[in-house]
């Protein structure tokens, strides 16, 4: 489990453009940051690079005492903007594709389903669910998934 997260003088280019530099923080178990700047200032590219989906170009991510790539591997998702659902699918074929492709079972999807209130739409295709909806079935793979 991670319990610390700390970013050290963390640095990203992007495209050939310095979106940040210098960049620190330290978080523990529970606590929360708000991330907050002008569009294309490189907050999602921060939250990127904390998962390892975009390489820094100086500082370093860490987790505790947790090796980097174990952390992302078991502890760590990352919502984006898009849902990445498909919308020919039902919510449930949704919800159980990706627990599966994750590792997880049934039960994975009833509870999570459950746990954001999804279940009486689980037979509805994505494209009729409402923003919040679809939101909510992007969260509800995060925990189904082991």
């Amino acid at each position: 489990m991670i319990t610390q997260l700390s970013i050290r003088d963390a640095a990203v280019r992007r495209g050939g453009r310095l979106l940040f530099e210098g960049v620190a923080l330290e978080l523990a178990a529970g606590e929360a940051c708000a991330l907050t700047g002008p569009n294309g200032s490189g907050k999602t590219s921060l939250l990127r690079a904390v998962a390892g989906l975009v390489r820094l170009e100086a500082g370093d991510v860490a987790f505790g005492a947790l090796d980097p790539a174990d952390a992302r591997g078991s502890g760590l998702h990352l919502v984006g903007h898009a849902d990445g659902l498909k919308a020919s699918r039902t919510a449930r074929e949704e919800l159980s594709f990706w627990t599966r492709w994750c590792g997880g079972g049934e039960a994975a999807v009833r509870e999570a389903a459950d746990a954001l209130e999804l279940t009486a739409l689980l037979d509805l295709e994505v494209r009729r669910l409402s923003a919040g909806q679809r939101r909510r079935l992007a969260l509800a793979r995060m925990l189904a998934a082991p």
